[in-house]
């Protein structure tokens, strides 16, 4: 010791130096940190997660966008909507009309010349029947041959062929006239209209093409969420959802869906059996009645908007998480089928 004391005495200098106080206080956090952080990867809770992104649709197909299909062919006579016309049930939307003014007279016509025809048939049927019973009963007498009831017979199914065959005719005519009386094409709901796609009068359109797209009013939205493959086995319908909507501000915690904010609830209600071309799957998510925050309104997120959302699995260890995310493990498989836990984090 007295050696040690007199070297130091020596170095007067190396003997004055401290350790910083950041130093110190860096040495201290470091310590205190590899301290806390074996009990935090052990006990501290954490959600896995199945993430997908994708849009804002409806449940029901019915309740998707529609398109207004032309009824006959045909020119555009008038519009009676605009892009974003608001419409009611039966309310007229485009009228469509022949190029030949005076179709519907001569169908009309051609109609009556065919029941005329019609009608001149059933009435040779019934004379050829009577002509047949007399033939018969002239036949019992012996008083006639039995070649003139086979030729009263043959009659009687010429004369059925051309009574079907007239009132076949009679049919066609109805349903061409059907078609005509169709001219104005109305809308099959309460809705909006999204967008015109035909022209003005001078536009000439056939039998089912688009001349409109239609938007249901009143429908029950959905969010449609494409997800990985490797993620997507694990994922029961029912399985609850955080939904993040575009243009909603949110602050998302994938392992804490609880402290999670500006994000809604939502549950899966369908999972596509099949991959899209994009080698992804379809989930359909509803909204989840025992969320306490509805979604916003339809103002704010319409059909179409984008959506992301985390579909909520096991509840783990943030250890094993970390493990799991280091060597591209898929998270855990829910054990006896059973649904996901919710996790509060």
């Amino acid at each position: 010791m007295a050696s040690l004391d007199y070297h130091q005495d020596k170095f007067t200098t190396l003997a004055s130096i401290r350790t910083p106080r950041v130093t110190r206080r860096v040495g201290l956090l470091i310590t205190f940190v590899l301290l806390i952080l074996p009990p935090i990867l052990i006990y501290v809770p954490w959600v896995q997660t199945a993430t997908g992104s994708g849009v804002v649709t409806a449940i029901n197909p019915n309740d998707r966008m529609q398109e207004i299909n032309a009824l006959v062919p045909g020119r555009i006579q008038e519009w009676y909507v605009r892009d974003g016309s608001r419409v009611s049930v039966g309310d007229p939307i485009v009228r469509i009309v022949d190029n030949d003014p005076q179709l519907i007279e001569r169908l009309q016509a051609e109609r009556s010349q065919v029941l005329a025809q019609l009608t001149a048939a059933e009435t040779a049927l019934e004379i050829a029947q009577i002509d047949r019973r007399r033939t018969e009963e002239l036949l019992a007498e012996g008083l006639a041959a039995r070649r003139d009831l086979e030729q009263a017979r043959i009659r009687i199914e010429e004369l059925r062929s051309q009574v079907a065959a007239a009132s076949a005719e009679v049919s066609r005519v109805d349903v061409r006239l059907s078609r005509q009386s169709m001219q104005i094409v109305r809308a099959p709901r309460d809705g909006v209209i999204l967008r015109v796609n035909a022209g003005d009068a001078a536009t000439m359109v056939s039998m089912g093409q688009v001349v409109a797209t239609f938007v249901p009013d009143d429908v029950e939205r959905a969010v449609e969420l494409f997800v990985d493959g490797m993620d997507v086995s694990l994922i029961r319908e029912g399985a609850p959802v955080r939904l993040q909507f575009e243009g909603w501000p949110v602050v998302q915690i994938s392992g804490w869906p609880s402290k999670a904010v500006g994000t809604f609830g939502g549950r899966v209600v369908a999972i596509d059996a099949s991959a899209q071309a994009s080698g992804r799957f379809r989930v359909l998510v509803e909204q989840d009645p025992d969320d306490e925050h509805e979604w916003p309104d339809r103002r704010y997120v319409r059909f179409g908007a984008k959506a992301r959302g985390w579909v909520l699995l096991d509840q783990v260890s943030v250890g094993y998480e970390i493990w799991r995310l280091m060597n591209n493990f898929p998270p855990n498989f829910p054990v006896d089928g059973q649904a996901p836990v919710r996790g509060d984090g």
